[in-house]
């Protein structure tokens, strides 16, 4: 296995290539699968939402002290559901992601969310979502256990790194500690952070306006658990 905590490049752009490979491999068996869309992703078949979702006023937010309007499944590869006052997303296997929808439409936003990581490898990854317009077009804020972080797009069909590949940051916290999670979108321009610090701001005009989610997922090994609390979205 790669250490991506190397020094070197060539061990730097191994530890990178496995994250995407994985990924890939994740979406591949999800889509042979045909798993539901409220568990785990569905890429590489469209997935349109039955009926159009509410706009969301702002401010909103959840503390999940009640079950609320998550949209959420759980199965044997994926538990996903508010137990005990926190969003928690528990992965059981390996290749594999998990997530909730808030089932509310957002454009313009400052999204903040407490993220913990509580049990399982410290190679994963966990973060949000944000601008669905379905299950297959919508980006996504990652960091790992580990150290790193990324922002990436996806189209239905393929993944598109929007912040170059898996970066390590000293702003991460890792193993089991709790990671504040900002992204700001306003027009184009995307802003992420992790607790309080700047990492990368972006500009893709693609997705205006969608859902939000909160997701955790596995690589080589199981049992990946992320704790989500304290959710506000507010104006930009």
């Amino acid at each position: 296995m790669v250490d991506r905590r190397t020094n070197t490049e060539e061990g730097v752009m191994s530890a990178m290539n496995k994250k995407w490979v994985i990924a890939a491999l994740a979406i591949l068996l999800v889509a042979v699968l045909g798993l539901a869309w409220g568990l785990t992703t569905s890429f590489g078949r469209r997935s349109p939402r039955a009926t159009p979702m509410p706009a969301a006023e702002l401010p909103w937010g959840d503390d999940y002290s009640e079950p609320g309007v998550w949209q959420a499944e759980s199965d044997a590869m994926a538990q996903v559901q508010v137990q005990d006052g926190v969003m928690r997303v528990y992965v059981a296997v390996p290749n594999q992601l998990a997530w909730a929808f808030a089932g509310r439409e957002f454009s313009d936003f400052h999204l903040i969310v407490e993220a913990t990581q509580v049990a399982g490898p410290d190679d994963n990854e966990y973060g949000v979502l944000v601008r669905m317009e379905d299950t297959d077009h919508f980006y996504r804020f990652s960091i790992s256990g580990d150290g790193y972080y990324l922002v990436s797009k996806y189209d239905g069909e393929v993944w598109t790194p929007l912040s170059g590949d898996w970066m390590l940051s000293d702003a991460v916290q890792t193993g089991a500690a709790t990671n504040l999670l900002e992204i700001v979108c306003q027009g184009a321009t995307m802003v992420f952070l992790v607790n309080g610090e700047q990492l990368v701001q972006v500009e893709d005009a693609d997705y205006s306006r969608g859902d939000i989610g909160l997701y955790a997922g596995s690589f080589f090994e199981p049992g990946v658990e992320i704790h989500f609390d304290n959710l506000r979205v507010e104006e930009p």
